[in-house]
């Protein structure tokens, strides 16, 4: 990553000076098909014109372009010498008028790290696919560019693409005399213009609403997919999904869709889940499902699609200045996505979800040592890519809803509605939105915004119930706590239910409080008198960001009644709470495994059944005590194929159970029975061994070395496509072999011929916790070897290596010396690479305080 980075203070000097009035991008892509031309990258034609206004005529500034090559660059009718101004990612333009005209001819590298314009070509059928992935700073990867999010502009796109190709941008486009062209957009910043070219599968359809005034807006709908995923596509649900959608936020922001038509691009190789390219929405294809799924996946998709067509207002039609307010669009597309989920799709139980996963990814990241305040210090593109986390989606939208409760839906809705209209197409930081919403709710949002948006890390709440000679509540009180490193106590808005059982057995909720938690001890005076709770829950309902805990009666309720709480919201809070427990070595791994193997069976909601496997498998690797790891690897394997034996015939919770017994399968007998199903020899009633389970299945039986390369060839050869590579290289990558491990190390870190996907598959595959003596060479190769990956490789490839590598299954006091040892030395070394590097090294340390308590236990 040489010479590609670009500070905030650079980009603030250049907004300064310059204001854009357009681009006209011209690609080339023909060269995208037939043979290579030379021993370098594949390179495609682009020709750039860029006219902008300079405030300071006679001074200098630089465009961006990251380009193997530049055949011409002109400023003004000027022609400079290319190897004098273009150094390999910046073009310095000195001597500026106060109107100027710049035009690059380049030559610009196709992709195969999903940053820039990537290109696939499709192992099924030969077929080559483009698409183009710019967040935060690749565009320059494409065409010249002023790479920053505040130098918005109009842009028009001109591709010329081989025959037989349909092309598709932000805009509208049409083919005449072989050359594709598009309707000018509106202004928007770099970062979220887009090309899509290939032989797609499109499918089209129509969204119509009569507008306030009486005027009919029509937008017209499309949806494309490899030609190869078109028998799994169901456009159809697609566009049900976006028709709701674009009904909710019409309904709630009075401001019509801005950007022409909508398409929807599900594309290969793609290392997000979406994109929010106005016009232009691009998302991973993994999103068209192969095989049976659960409903989980079928709302996680529904969710993404919300997220992103929030974005044509949080982040397209207002933009933020700088990638420090990165949360003024990504944390309210997290909210409103949820919030339009649960509002305008048959996915009701969407809080339940986000209560349950999305604010697990908050918490972890909220606890790591590189946690930083919603708005945060982004110094430079290297930060910004790093901080696209839990912290700014799913902190930000869990504060977000929080702030929806304090100052009224209705005042938050009318404040967006203020903040589009005044600011369209224009860019923002957080005094814009905190202005309207002080304007609507009549609250001071200062103090708010201190508390919530400019501190980091996540505080505790505790209730403290003390009862009376009558077995009565003589007070409850909620105490506040913060870490040590982040001391800072918020106000709460949080709900507190007391749950009894009935006479049948239930576990409900029979009184209930709001109450402002403020300050390290807060008395919940309704409370006072109520009958004797057994068990006490802080946060009810989910109204705050925190972590919860409970008193000793209520743990203990929980420990012998979890399955009979019947609210599935609390119920799911419940089970988010004992894994934080887990995490924080307050509660025994195995205690957590018990209660999974209880009363994980007897949950209903699909979502929180799959959210506890995953929690359960990473207990056992990683915060059991090493010497209950067999015990624990046992009663997994057996009490997940006891659920998959009684789980309704053909039910997803049936198909849930197979993949977890899949995943901690390790014993003969076990791995027999994968062996068996997948052979037919043994069938489980309504259990259906599609492709997809196929893949599932092999994976632990080749780790496990009992499926070799000739039966993964062979499943190649039965399932020869894209999604097929990508799980035998997985497989391949996962067999028990030094060989195999030292090949798979190889490809990886030694090599960049692999694509972004097939270097996630390998990594996914080599890191395997049945394989910790064979993967133990590799913690010291791979501190020898991160830097000179972080310097060679795109920052994409840097990011995947750096973290999926890091040798997490060595949980040894040995292992976190050696990363301190190389933190102390490499004090200079790249910040975000540093960053990585820690949240790794605080990862292990929680580890092995995890497994300290597990073996405190047993």
């Amino acid at each position: 990553m040489p010479g590609e980075n670009l500070t905030r203070d650079e980009a603030r000097e250049r907004a300064a000076l310059l204001s854009v009035d357009g681009y006209e991008v011209s690609l080339d892509l023909r060269s995208a098909v037939g043979a290579d031309g030379g021993d370098g990258p594949r390179t495609f034609r682009s020709v750039t014109t860029i006219r902008f206004r300079c405030n300071e005529p006679g001074a200098a500034s630089f465009a961006d372009l990251i380009a193997p090559s530049v055949t011409a660059v002109s400023l003004n009718g000027r022609d400079l010498d290319p190897g004098e101004v273009f150094d390999g990612s910046r073009i310095v333009l000195e001597d500026l008028a106060a109107d100027n005209e710049l035009v690059v001819d380049a030559r610009c590298a196709y992709s195969r790290t999903g940053e820039g314009l990537h290109r696939f070509v499709d192992p099924e059928d030969g077929e080559v696919y483009l698409y183009t992935q710019y967040e935060p700073a690749d565009a320059r990867r494409v065409f010249a560019t002023f790479e920053q999010p505040d130098l918005k502009a109009p842009f028009r796109f001109e591709v010329r693409a081989p025959e037989g190709w349909t092309v598709w941008s932000n805009g509208a486009g049409e083919r005449t005399d072989g050359v594709w062209r598009f309707a000018e957009t509106k202004p928007i910043p770099t970062y979220i213009t887009c090309v899509v070219a290939g032989p797609y599968h499109y499918v089209t359809d129509t969204y119509e609403r009569v507008l306030p005034d009486g005027t009919r807006l029509e937008i017209p709908l499309g949806a494309l997919c490899r030609k190869g995923l078109a028998p799994h596509f169901d456009a159809d649900d697609v566009f049900l999904v976006t028709k709701q959608g674009l009904d909710f936020f019409h309904d709630r922001f009075d401001y019509p869709y801005p950007f022409g038509k909508y398409d929807q691009a599900f594309v290969p190789e793609y290392n997000l889940g979406a994109m929010e390219n106005p016009g232009l929405v691009t998302f991973r294809e993994e999103f068209i499902f192969r095989g049976k799924v659960t409903q989980t996946s079928y709302e996680g998709r529904a969710n993404v699609i919300l997220h992103e067509m929030a974005h044509m207002w949080f982040g397209d039609l207002v933009t933020m200045e700088w990638w420090d307010d990165l949360w003024l669009k990504e944390s309210f597309a997290d909210f409103m996505g949820a919030f339009a989920l649960v509002g305008a799709t048959r996915f009701e139980g969407g809080w339940i979800t986000f209560a349950n996963r999305r604010k697990a990814w908050a918490y972890r990241a909220d606890q790591l040592p590189s946690t930083h305040p919603i708005t945060a210090d982004i110094r430079d593109l290297q930060d910004a890519k790093l901080n696209f986390d839990g912290i700014t989606y799913a902190k930000g939208a869990s504060v977000l809803k929080q702030l929806v409760a304090y100052v009224g839906q209705d005042a938050f809705l009318e404040g967006a509605r203020r903040y589009f209209k005044r600011h369209a197409y224009g860019n923002t930081r957080l005094g814009d939105l905190l202005a309207v919403l002080e304007e609507t709710s009549g609250r001071d949002m200062g103090a708010w915004a201190r508390s919530w948006l400019q501190t980091a890390g996540v505080n505790t709440l505790t209730p403290q119930v003390l009862l009376d000679a009558q077995g009565r509540v003589d007070e409850l009180a909620v105490l506040q706590e913060a870490a040590e490193s982040h001391p800072e106590l918020r106000p709460h808005r949080v709900a507190v239910g007391l749950y009894r059982r009935t006479p049948a057995g239930a576990l409900e909720r029979y009184a209930r409080a709001e109450v402002d938690v403020d300050g390290p001890r807060t008395i919940v005076p309704e409370l006072a008198g109520a009958d004797a709770p057994e068990l006490v829950l802080v946060n009810d309902d989910d109204l705050t960001y925190c972590k919860i805990r409970f008193d000793e009666a209520s743990l203990a309720t929980l420990r012998e009644h979890l399955d009979a709480v019947t609210d599935p919201l609390a119920r799911a809070l419940c089970w988010s709470a004992l894994w934080n427990m887990t995490r924080d070595a307050l509660l025994p791994a195995r205690d957590f495994v018990d209660l999974v193997l209880r009363y994980a069976g007897r949950e209903s909601q699909i979502g929180v059944v799959q959210m506890l496997h995953a929690w359960a498998e990473s207990a056992l690797v990683h915060y059991a005590a090493p010497h209950w790891r067999p015990t624990g690897e046992r009663l997994l394997a057996r009490g997940a194929q006891r659920e998959l034996r009684a789980a309704e015939p053909g039910s997803e919770h049936q198909l849930a159970w197979a993949r977890f017994f899949a995943a901690v399968a390790s014993a003969p007998a076990d791995l027999e029975l994968l062996r068996e199903l997948l052979d037919g020899t043994v069938k489980i009633d309504g259990l259906e061994v599609d492709q997809e389970l196929r893949w599932a299945f092999l994976e632990p039986l080749a780790a496990h070395g009992v499926a070799d390369e000739a039966a993964l060839a062979a499943e190649l050869a039965r399932d020869d496509t894209a999604s097929g590579k990508r799980h035998q290289v997985r497989c391949l990558a996962s067999r028990p072999s030094p060989a195999v491990k030292a090949q798979a190390w190889a490809q990886v870190v030694e090599s960049d011929a692999l694509s972004n996907a097939l270097v996630e598959a390998t990594i996914a595959g080599f890191a395997q916790a049945s394989q910790r003596e064979l993967l133990a060479p590799y913690a010291q190769k791979y501190f020898a070897a991160i830097e000179r990956v972080w310097r060679e490789r795109s920052i994409q490839i840097g990011m995947d290596v750096v973290r999926g590598l890091f040798p997490a299954l060595q949980d040894s006091q040995e292992t976190l010396e050696a990363t301190d040892a190389w933190l102390a030395a490499h004090q200079e070394a790249a910040p975000a690479l540093r960053r990585l590097v820690l949240e790794a090294r605080d990862d292990l340390a929680r580890a092995l305080r995890a497994q300290a308590c597990d073996a405190a236990a047993g």
